[in-house]
């Protein structure tokens, strides 16, 4: 059952309101002054308050001014008034007036802006009500893989190439091709036949592997072209 606050000083208006209200089936309460309303405000929980602007203690826009201010009110207010102007009517609507009523009151306007004013509290409490559904919380993140542990760096000596194990395989084979060869060219005096020959290779392989792994060839010294090469009919130990 609503629950509808009747607040004006004529004690006629008053019991005709709360007559017309309560055979409508709504539960009536009737104040004669702005400090009586005030009270039941307090006490009480109201769906609808129906407030007079000319009262003798404190005018309703003040009233309802008043408790706006103190955050008071919990449902729609309609004012009342036979003598009120435009301006009080907008007045009051500034100050969260629901609608404005002129007296005399028409039975119809009235029960009619009963209903508005009870629909209006009832989509408020609604929407106090909703609690919006909550999202899942997002999927915590995958654990972080800890830094790879770096590998050891060697230096092969007199070559001036590093070997890098956190390289590639195929990185790692060239980096020691390319020291391996180093160290005996430098071990030979770059005599290429000489090399060719401790790294059991071919010449001309050996020319293609040093060109493959983008290594200066040595320009063939003059001793290199006199050393004695073999005969005709003997193969090359290279070979």
């Amino acid at each position: 059952m609503a629950q509808i606050l009747v607040v004006d000083d004529e004690v006629g208006i008053r019991e005709l309101l709360s007559d017309i209200l309560s055979d409508e089936g709504y539960a009536v309460t009737v104040a004669e002054n702005a400090e009586t309303a005030r009270k039941f405000v307090c006490q009480e929980s109201f769906d609808l308050i129906l407030l007079d602007i000319w009262m003798p203690d404190t005018d309703g826009v003040s009233l309802l001014k008043e408790w706006g201010v103190k955050k008071q009110l919990s449902c729609p207010v309609i004012m009342m008034s036979g003598h009120a102007t435009i301006d009080t009517a907008v007045e009051a609507t500034k100050f969260g007036a629901l609608a404005f009523l002129e007296k005399p009151i028409s039975m119809q306007r009235l029960l009619n802006s009963v209903r508005h004013g009870l629909e209006v509290h009832q989509r408020i409490r609604t929407f106090a009500s909703y609690r919006p559904v909550e999202e899942p919380p997002p999927p915590a993140p995958p654990p972080v893989a800890p830094a790879p542990v770096s590998l050891p760096k060697i230096e092969v000596p007199d070559t001036g190439v590093v070997i890098d194990f956190n390289m590639s395989l195929r990185e790692v084979r060239e980096t020691a091709e390319r020291a391996y060869l180093t160290a005996i060219m430098n071990y030979e005096g770059c005599q290429m036949t000489r090399v060719a020959r401790r790294a059991g290779l071919e010449r001309t392989h050996l020319y293609r592997k040093l060109k493959a792994l983008n290594m200066e060839i040595p320009r063939v010294s003059h001793k290199e072209h006199t050393e004695k090469e073999p005969s005709a009919g003997h193969s090359d130990p290279a070979a």
